[in-house]
Formats: C-alpha cells, structure tokens, sequence
C-alpha cells in the first residue's frame, strides 16, 4: 500500500476525502497545514495547535538551514524533537525563499548561489544540498528542489523553468532519505497550460509519493491559478497525493478542492491576524481594528467556538491591537487558524455527507 488512501469522493467534483500516512501519524485530507516558517507558527504555541486540532505543520528549509543551523538541529535528533513537536512536518525545499531573492542570487546548472538575506554570507543550494538539510531536519514530507517560475513570465522563460525544474527534481529523486522520510515532486509551467501538462507529465515520470502545484499565488490573478492547477490534475496520478503551494483564501481553498488538491498551506491566517484582520462566515475578513467596533461586545464570530470568541469581544481584541498588546495577536491568530482548520473539517464532513456542491455555493457567493 502507498501512503495515500482514497476514501471518498464528490459526485459533481473532484474533491476527495483521503488519508495521508506518515511515520508521525495518520493526515485526514482535505487538509491545511498551519505555516512554522522558523520552527514555530506565529505567536501559537505547540499546545493551543493541539486544541486547534492541527494535523500537520510546515518548516522552512532555507529559514531553519540559516539559523538555528543545521548543527544544532541534529543534536537535537531533527526537527521534530528540536521544536518538541510530535505532528508530522512537510519541509519546503527552499526553492520558494531563493526565487524571491532574486537580486542576490545567480542560478547555475546544478542549483543557485546567493547571499544570506541575514548577512549576506554566500551559500550554493540545489538538489542534493536541498536533500541533505531535509535529510538532517527528518522532516516527514520532503519537497523536491524546484525553480518557483516568476510571474509574469515568457513562454520562454517558462519553457526554461519547466526543463530545469525537472532535470533538478530529478537530481532530488535521486539522494539518499532516511527511511520513512516521503518525497513530493512539484509541477512547475507558470500561466501556460501546454507547459503545466509537460511539467506534471515529466515529474509524474520521475516517480514521487506525492505531487504538488507549484509557481502559484506569485502574482497571477485568481482565474489563472485555476487554468494553472486545471492543466496539471488530469496528469497527476489518483493515488497519489496532491499539494497546492501556499494557497489561500478560503474560497480558493474551496474551489481547489474541488479541483482534486488535497493539501495547503498558507501564511495568511496569522498574517491576517498581525493586522488586525479576522476571518467570518464564508471567507470574509473583519476589520477588528476599525473604529467601529471600540464599544462592539460581541465576539468576533457568535458563530465560531475558538478560544478568542469564546471569551473575549471585538471591543477588548480592538483594544489590544491598538495599543501593541501581543495578546491580540494571539487571539487574532488563534481565532483564524481555527477558521482555516475548522474550513478543512467542514469540506471533509461535506464530502463524506454528499453536500460539497452546495457548500461550494456559499463560498462562491460570498467569499473574498
């Protein structure tokens, strides 16, 4: 048996309920994966994750190769144990964070040479160091190194991406994991349906446990995410499972579910909520710190049963945000990666009950 299970499906989709297997635990999907860029998510700790519900986190390879290092990740016994996390962990492979250093970096044939962000100390990452840091984190999930293509881009530049994302990935299929360690492939090919089908049919051939979308939510408007992750699916083998990287919204979520993703992450629940932003009803955000809600007493969501609604008002969480309270943006953030989290149950429990199609509506109607 594979590491992934197909459960059930939608009748007027291609949402899917699955199980995700790893060393650390069984992954129900649809699933979101709360972002621990440094080996934490921020501002929640391991235990308000636990009463969340979370199932899987995110770690950062390029942010946790900088610091703490990977000597004293290691002495910890990985990161699991560094972080005192018992959840699985997926670890990005760090092509994201060097493509968005774009200034300080020159990609060679085997990987990219570029300067820390931090002190601009000089490093060299492809493939095989992408493997070996991931190798050292045991991570449970594993991405391989890929080219995040810009947008916008040429079908040119495009064409370039694809081919050296591929002859990467390839080189990433081929290093040494520890055992159990599970490895993604990732389907490049910008806004151009022609090189996403190429894409997937070249990683699809290289052979993964997984498969994600990648070179999303960089830009590109809404519709064209979905032509992009449209263009892919219908290659991406059934029985495996399929990632979406750093998407999104609540409704796009939604409608890539439908799509046949199973797995997302996103830093927007507590990004959101650093600003001061709550998410409610179908994807909609609230301002908690307008003006309008000094004297509001009520919770942010009467619907919502999070920690922050339970206990405290729009007026009290204004409050802390706008005299530089941290605890406001715990509330923030816990109230909104309950939201998130709680959105993934809701899509299970709609797919398992046969209603995906009418929950799909409300987001569709309604949602930011």
């Amino acid at each position: 048996m594979g590491c992934f299970e197909v459960l059930g499906r939608d009748s007027g989709s291609n949402a899917r309920l699955g199980l995700l297997h790893t060393r650390h635990g069984v992954v129900h999907t649809p699933i979101f994966m709360p972002v621990g860029t440094r080996g934490s998510v921020k501002a929640i700790s391991p235990r308000e994750l636990d009463e969340l519900g979370a199932e899987i986190l995110l770690g950062n390879t390029y942010h946790l190769f900088l610091r703490p290092g990977l000597d004293i990740i290691s002495a910890a016994g990985g990161l699991n144990r560094f972080i005192g996390e018992k959840r699985p962990i997926l670890t990005d492979s760090g092509g994201f964070q060097v493509f968005s250093l774009k200034a300080i970096r020159k990609i060679e044939p085997d990987g990219v040479r570029f300067a820390s962000h931090i002190d601009g100390t000089r490093f060299f990452l492809g493939p095989r160091e992408s493997m070996k840091i991931q190798r050292t984190l045991d991570s449970d999930i594993v991405m391989a190194f890929d080219e995040c293509t810009p947008y916008p881009a040429t079908r040119f530049a495009a064409l370039e991406s694809v081919e050296r994302t591929t002859r990467w990935e390839r080189m990433s299929r081929e290093q040494e994991l520890n055992d159990g360690q599970l490895r993604f492939g990732i389907v490049q090919g910008s806004t151009f349906p022609d090189l996403r089908e190429k894409s997937a049919r070249e990683i699809v051939g290289i052979g993964f446990d997984g498969y994600a979308v990648g070179g999303v939510s960089v830009g590109e408007s809404e519709p064209e995410m979905y032509t992009a992750v449209e263009a892919a699916m219908p290659f991406l083998p059934d029985d495996a499972p399929h990632y979406l990287m750093g998407v999104g919204t609540p409704r796009q979520i939604v409608e890539n579910v439908a799509r046949g993703i199973d797995m997302f992450d996103c830093v927007l629940p507590t990004r959101q909520g650093r600003h001061g932003g709550a998410y409610v009803g179908f994807g909609e955000t609230l301002p908690v710190k307008a003006g309008r809600f000094a004297s509001d007493m009520s919770p942010i969501d009467p619907d919502c049963e999070c920690y922050a609604c339970r206990n405290f008002s729009r007026a009290y969480i204004r409050h802390l945000m706008n005299v530089g309270e941290i605890l406001g943006v715990r509330l923030l953030s816990i109230h909104n990666l309950h939201y998130y989290l709680n959105l993934a149950r809701n899509i299970r429990t709609s797919i398992a009950e046969g209603t995906f199609g009418e929950f799909r509506k409300k987001f569709s109607a309604t949602g930011e």
